[in-house]
């Protein structure tokens, strides 16, 4: 049998990227081996005046490319992890998560609008800034209540030249996207997770099989990262215990240092007026129990009514 895979992508710069750098590198730990990337639209990419709350954020940037897996149109997906929803098809498997980059977000300032310190408090008071992200909305708003949220969709070039162009004071994206992309110099603050959580999965790529495909799952297995899969287990198994999607104020960050996984979280009222934060440490080889336990916890303390209307 020929040594060939294919790859479906969405045809955005970003995801581009993604799906090259997992082409040339299974090129390059499998040598022969012959990969070729095929484009696929999504509901997200077509529907781009349409804010992601509207259309509904489970599976919209992923749903035509498992679509094409079961299919047998590609042998492999690649996403952003965050944009995967939590309950997957009996018939798929995420059988590769990738080393995560900086999973932090990024503040990108307007020329001509200044940030006094390294700090989302220092914006200019009442600056409009723009966001896709329900999560985003509700804990800068939590910081700063004066701010103005404007929706913004679009890859990453266009939101960038929708801020040049003037239309907002600054704007919130994925500090990994930008630096896939070399604007890392465009990023004025790199936001901490003490002022803002990141979404589930920021920063890692999941790749995407069919689950009886052992032949393809054995090639992706060569990208596994053990400590990010843990880390997004435990964000994921939280997620799906709290029963959200990827437009949910709903955050979380974990991280794996030697056998200890540590894992923060929040749900958020969307205007800001509520955060309930929490924090656990775990066992890393028990990676779901940490999410679960910490997803029971907040709701403990009423993020279930803070979710009330987001849930699916």
């Amino acid at each position: 049998m020929r040594d060939y895979f294919v790859i479906g992508s969405r045809g955005s710069k970003l995801a581009l990227w993604q799906s090259e750098w997992v082409r040339a590198r299974l090129a390059e730990l499998r040598p022969g081996v012959e990969i070729r990337i095929e484009v696929i639209k999504t509901s997200g990419d077509v529907m781009l005046d349409v804010p992601l709350a509207v259309i509904g954020g489970k599976g919209v940037f992923t749903k035509e490319l498992e679509e094409a897996l079961l299919a047998e149109k590609i042998d492999l997906a690649v996403h952003s992890l965050k944009d995967l929803p939590t309950t997957l098809s009996d018939n798929l498997a995420i059988n590769a998560i990738t080393e995560r980059e900086d999973a932090r977000d990024a503040l990108v300032l307007r020329e001509g609008v200044a940030a006094t310190d390294d700090s989302l408090r220092s914006l200019p008071p009442n600056a409009v800034v723009g966001t896709s992200s329900l999560r985003r909305q509700a804990q800068l708003k939590h910081l700063r209540p004066d701010v103005e949220i404007k929706d913004l969709r679009g890859n990453v070039d266009t939101r960038l030249r929708k801020l040049d162009e003037g239309g907002y004071d600054a704007i919130i994206l994925a500090s990994a996207g930008l630096r896939r992309l070399n604007f890392e110099r465009r990023i004025n603050v790199s936001i901490t997770h003490a002022e803002m959580l990141p979404a589930v999965g920021q920063g890692a790529l999941g790749i995407e099989t069919r689950a009886g495909d052992p032949r393809t799952a054995a090639l992706v297995a060569l990208l596994e990262h053990a400590p990010t899969r843990a880390a997004c287990t435990a964000e994921r198994a939280l997620l799906y215990a709290l029963g959200g999607g990827c437009q949910v104020p709903i955050a979380a960050h974990a991280v794996v240092s030697g056998d200890t996984l540590r894992l923060d979280a929040l749900v958020a009222a969307l205007d800001g007026s509520r955060v309930i934060r929490d924090s656990i440490e775990d066992d890393a080889r028990h990676a779901a129990r940490a999410g679960e336990t910490l997803a029971a916890r907040l709701r403990e303390r009423g993020a279930g009514e803070l979710l009330e209307g987001f849930t699916v």
